[in-house]
């Protein structure tokens, strides 16, 4: 049943892309099928050779007139347009830490090759020590302050992504103003944009180092089978975490590898 319903997705979108591809007329048909036929031929291929040379303005295969949808071009131009100003949301959130709040669970006391809260604590500040982080609070909830220093590569990513954006951004608007001379410099280069890329890694770099908070909260449950971890802090810093010291997320199950021993 849904092998049917996506045979039949396919088939209706190849119908409306084929109602935006102009059809081609019952000469058209016979020249293209006549040139197919030709092109064995060598006096053909020698004519046609000599045509390509002769002419800049003929593209073999074709009567020298390239036609496209308008209304496929225009969709694709709407959606490049909405989705452009994407670029400047990657850099703004270069600069700020994606904040998480997730809970996670270990084996307590009374399990085998469990660990008591007291022991759990102490893993916990071990690893947030080797990572530069200091305690600036500590009672119920246990809070460490980091510094995240500025990455070089990630400047340069920056950088080379904006570029990337540019020189699409230059290239679709030498495709729409084709013809376009302006009165001082006459026909723009717009392929100049990609210069202003350098200027997304500068401002990542100017943003300076940024600290980070990361919270903990200890609980047991009664039976102190189990032990329950709440982390809020940087999601990068919470997922490295969990995978280093082999914590379970609450309400999931851990499915092994194929590569696990």
């Amino acid at each position: 049943m849904l092998t049917w319903k996506v045979i039949s997705s396919v088939f209706a979108l190849f119908c409306t892309v084929e109602a935006f591809v102009p059809q081609q007329s019952v000469a058209t048909r016979f020249v293209q099928q006549q040139t197919n036929l030709n092109a064995l031929d060598p006096i053909h291929i020698l004519d046609s050779a000599s045509t390509l040379l002769s002419s800049d303005d003929v593209i073999p295969g074709t009567s020298g007139e390239v036609s496209y949808s308008r209304a496929s071009y225009y969709s694709i131009l709407g959606l490049y347009l909405i989705s452009f100003p994407g670029i400047w949301s990657t850099v703004k959130r270069s600069t700020k830490t994606k904040v998480k709040k997730k809970t996670y669970v270990t084996k307590g006391e009374m399990e085998k090759d469990g660990k008591s809260l007291r022991e759990q604590a102490g893993e916990i500040m071990a690893y947030m020590k080797a990572n530069n982080y200091e305690v600036v609070e500590a009672g119920e909830t246990i809070t460490f302050r980091g510094l995240v220093q500025r990455s070089t590569s990630q400047a340069f990513f920056l950088v080379f992504c904006t570029a990337i954006a540019f020189a699409s951004l230059a290239l679709v608007l030498q495709i729409q103003f084709q013809d376009l001379e302006l009165p001082v410099i006459g026909k723009p280069n717009w392929f100049l944009f990609t210069l202003l890329s350098p200027y997304a890694g500068i401002y990542y770099w100017q943003q300076g180092d940024r600290q980070d908070d990361c919270s903990f909260k200890l609980e047991a449950n009664d039976d102190e089978t189990e032990n329950s971890i709440t982390v809020l802090g940087s999601e990068e810093e919470i997922e490295r975490m969990w995978r280093t010291l082999e914590w379970q997320e609450k309400g999931m199950v851990k499915v092994p590898g194929l590569l696990d021993a």
